[in-house]
């Protein structure tokens, strides 16, 4: 400032996020082609098996039957108070567990399940629609995700704002009572909201809805499978209605609404987790290629949750690499590219809790550095002005 001779101190970020800037991420052209990545992966790992696929399908359903068959045998038989303990518990574990069939349908939209895209789409749409999702918008718009991943203009998921386009609100919501309300609403609102408002997808010039067949997501070869979608989305909704009539409508929350809940806010937990972090760049159209925007995705650990959800969490570098390459293959695929791709795998083995807290609160939107050639990369940042 000029009066007092003051001059004007740099703003400070926190410590923990000096920790994260000397870790982050390569973001220069990475010195491997795809093609040296993917030699290093044993043949087989590309191998897709009906067999095989099919048998993760009937272990998870078979697991979340078993789970609703107790649920509804032996709850009621429960002293009131270990009943009011046994719902939580099912919830948690048939989300989970159904969190598992949504990964298996995601790889059916990858054409991950077998060589047979028409089987492929047809138990993506059976599993998907089960869940509310609507499997071919879902796999159309993911599609273009994975096409554009870290790419501030075309990328379709989780796309942070710059520094100029954050709401008004958010230097209310950048507090620890303000991250509580933004988590909550993002973990039990986000996926429907994604898929009905498109919110925090790609801007699009006019109103994008997952459901709207001619919407700007979607392209006039498209349209009629999205109507398919629909369909399968509406059908579910009708069966759950006789279900209610039939049983009741808290009967039926308690046995699927809850737990399709959690298998909303592990997918929102997941997603957000994949593509957010201090050390991971974004770009502009100016720097963005495919293979950088590939790399810049996280690998997580989810303890036991790592298998129930087919490591979609702790394999989802190389799953951005090669999405058509069955989930039972990916951790030896994980393992094969590591030594290849170096500083530019990125993995954070920090629980997850402490994870999605730390990224709620340095991730509020990005911006280039200062004084930095590179002003098409853009990273994490949170002081406000």
């Amino acid at each position: 400032m000029g009066g007092g001779g003051r001059s004007s101190a740099p703003k400070q970020r926190n410590s923990g996020e000096d920790v994260l800037l000397k870790k982050r991420v390569p973001h220069t052209k990475p010195p491997f082609s795809l093609s040296k990545v993917k030699k290093a992966i044993p043949p087989h790992c590309f191998e897709r098996s009906v067999v095989r696929s099919f048998s993760y399908v009937f272990y998870d359903l078979a697991i979340a039957s078993c789970l609703l068959y107790v649920a509804l045998n032996y709850f009621s038989t429960l002293p009131y108070n270990l009943s009011l303990l046994a719902w939580p518990l099912y919830w948690i574990l048939q989300g989970s567990v159904l969190t598992g069939v949504w990964v298996i349908a995601h790889e059916c939209g990858h054409h991950a399940f077998s060589d047979y895209q028409c089987l492929d789409d047809t138990v993506g749409l059976l599993l998907h629609s089960f869940l509310l999702v609507p499997y071919f918008s879902w796999k159309y718009s993911h599609r273009r995700h994975h096409s554009n991943t870290g790419s501030l203009e075309r990328d379709e998921v989780f796309v942070p704002k710059k520094k100029s386009s954050i709401g008004w609100y958010s230097k209310y919501l950048n507090n620890p009572v303000g991250r509580v309300l933004t988590l909550t609403v993002t973990l039990t609102l986000g996926w429907p909201l994604y898929l009905a408002f498109n919110v925090s997808g790609r801007s699009y010039e006019r109103f994008a809805c997952h459901y709207d067949p001619y919407g700007p997501i979607y392209s006039d070869r498209e349209r009629l499978q999205i109507y398919l979608s629909d369909a399968g989305v509406l059908a579910v909704c009708y069966g759950l209605y006789k279900l209610v009539l039939a049983k009741g409508f808290l009967w039926v929350v308690c046995v699927y609404g809850v737990p399709l809940m959690v298998v909303n806010a592990l997918l929102v937990l997941i997603t957000f987790l994949q593509h957010t972090h201090p050390a991971v760049p974004h770009y502009d159209s100016s720097e963005w290629d495919w293979l950088r925007g590939a790399l810049a995705t996280v690998d997580r650990d989810y303890g036991i949750l790592n298998k129930v959800l087919h490591n979609i969490t702790d394999t989802h570098v190389a799953h951005h690499l090669f999405s058509t390459m069955p989930h039972y293959h990916a951790m030896e695929a994980t393992n094969a590219i590591k030594p290849i791709l170096g500083d530019y795998y990125h993995f954070d083995a920090t629980p997850i809790y402490k994870a999605m807290w730390r990224e709620a609160r340095e991730c509020m939107y990005v911006e280039s550095d200062e004084k930095s050639k590179d002003s098409g990369v853009y990273w994490y940042n949170n002081i406000l002005d």
